[in-house]
């Protein structure tokens, strides 16, 4: 019969047959250690950004208007449009699709607001934003943005994640996963939404799609108290709790959860919470604030009170290392969003007087603190609104030109960029898409749209699908 196994004839054959095996068992807890050790390093630890030379911004607050103000009653001023109201649109102006308007019932509805030239450069302001456009030097009015779409949902996952379906990451998981947060014991990418409820886009908006969990952000909660439980258990030292933490993480490594997103991140909660139950409260106080700085950004007035605080809370996060903040403003049904699908005047003005207050106040306190140059501020919304009325009183959403205003983080303030036509239907010079604003923003940070990018299904994804351009006027 064949020899299928031999028993070895001597103490140098044994060890030589068992090299190999023994080697293996080393092998084995040696990699071991390694994944140990990986497990236990920080993906969230400040990253070194792709672009040394270019970093202006270590942050970002993005200050959402949801639901598409009006760009002609705001920062896009169109006597024709008043002129010609009440009349047909010209043929020659081209045809637009809208969502409910009918093109050949509606008629052209001038704006009920005055405008004024504010700053150095005499930039045209409409009389809802009386306090932001002081600040127009600090400002850049880019009045050519257009996007893809002109569904509410479909809009806000666009100029969240550069993309039109739901599923991919946002801006702010996509600069949490470049650089990392500068805050070991604060979230680092925040979502501050309005009280009145959830946006068409819903939350998924704002997540980290197929990126690991831990660059989700992190929902606070409308109100005076935007987390909870951030006291200790009664009768809980804060020793005691620090044992319990450790366990649970040692529980946790000796079980090995490997690749597993959702439970890294989960298990990364426990020590981030911990850290914050130690430090969040003080962020969250208030109190600590003089008297001038909650009265300059409306805390304390019921029209101003709420922004106002969350706009101060942005400006303490910030502060703190937090690297994206965004403050929403609407939620909710449509009349309380920026969405004047009917009385736009009245909704314009009822939105603006609760955020431009509050929308000053944060440009002036950053630049008071020290804050402005290096921390990017971004306002609008995901569309526009037509030119023609709905309704007789109201506009429709209107993705094919719009403004948006950035300041800080190296950016430069008190110019418009780009135009649209004589009734503000159209882009006529200097484009700028959704991707561009992204591209800006990364460049600001120090990141290039190509680099920052992560293998999805056999496909190199990034925030921009279509490369964009840099705003160059404006950096």
């Amino acid at each position: 019969m064949p020899e299928h196994f031999r028993f070895p004839h001597s103490r140098r054959e044994f060890f030589s047959e068992s090299f190999c095996g023994f080697g293996a068992i080393a092998l084995g807890a040696m990699m071991q250690r390694t994944l140990g050790a990986a497990s236990s390093v920080n993906p969230l630890a400040p990253k070194p950004p792709h672009m040394p030379e270019q970093v202006k911004a270590k942050a970002v607050i993005f200050l959402f208007l949801a639901g598409g103000p009006s760009h002609v009653d705001s920062f896009d001023p169109k006597p024709l449009l008043n002129k010609m109201h009440g009349q047909k649109r010209p043929p020659s102006f081209g045809e637009f699709r809208y969502e409910s308007l009918r093109m050949n019932e509606s008629l052209l509805l001038g704006s009920e607001r005055k405008f004024s030239r504010y700053g150095k450069n005499g930039i045209e302001v409409s009389d809802a934003f009386p306090r932001l456009a002081t600040c127009i030097d600090d400002l850049a009015v880019i009045r050519s943005c257009y996007c893809d779409s002109v569904s509410h949902a479909v809009a806000q996952y666009q100029l969240f994640s550069g993309r039109l379906p739901p599923g991919f990451p946002s801006m702010g998981s996509w600069i949490l996963y470049g650089l990392g947060s500068e805050s070991d014991s604060l979230p680092g990418y925040v979502v501050m939404p309005d009280p009145n409820g959830v946006l068409p886009g819903g939350n998924p908006m704002y997540g980290n799609g197929f990126l690991p969990a831990i660059y989700q952000p992190t929902m606070f909660r409308p109100g005076k108290r935007p987390v909870l439980n951030l006291d200790l258990p009664q009768g809980v030292s804060v020793e005691e709790q620090r044992k319990t933490i450790d366990l649970i993480k040692s529980l946790d490594e000796a079980h090995g959860v490997g690749e597993d997103s959702e439970l890294n991140a989960r298990i990364s909660t426990y020590e981030l919470a911990f850290k914050m139950q130690m430090s969040a409260p003080e962020i969250f106080d208030l109190s600590n604030e003089n008297q001038k700085t909650l009265e300059m950004y409306g805390i304390g007035n019921p029209k101003t009170d709420d922004y106002g605080r969350r706009c101060l809370l942005a400006r303490r996060l910030v502060e703190k290392g937090v690297r994206f903040v965004v403050p929403v403003s609407g939620g909710g049904p449509g009349d309380k969003q920026w969405d004047g699908h009917s009385k736009v005047d009245e909704n314009l003005m009822r939105m603006a007087g609760h955020t431009d207050q509050p929308m000053a106040a944060l440009i002036t306190d950053l630049k008071q603190r020290g804050l402005w140059n290096s921390t990017l501020v971004m306002i609008g919304g995901e569309f526009g609104r037509t030119p023609e009325s709905q309704g007789g009183t109201g506009r429709d959403h209107h993705p094919y030109a719009f403004t948006y205003l950035m300041g800080g983080g190296g950016i430069k303030g008190g110019q418009v960029v780009g135009t649209t036509d004589e009734l503000g239907l159209r882009v006529i010079e200097k484009p700028y898409h959704f991707r561009d604003i992204h591209t800006t923003m990364l460049n600001q940070l120090g990141l290039n749209q190509d680099t920052l990018s992560y293998l999805y299904q056999g496909r190199r994804e990034r925030l921009t699908q279509i490369h964009g351009k840099v705003i160059s006027e404006i950096v």
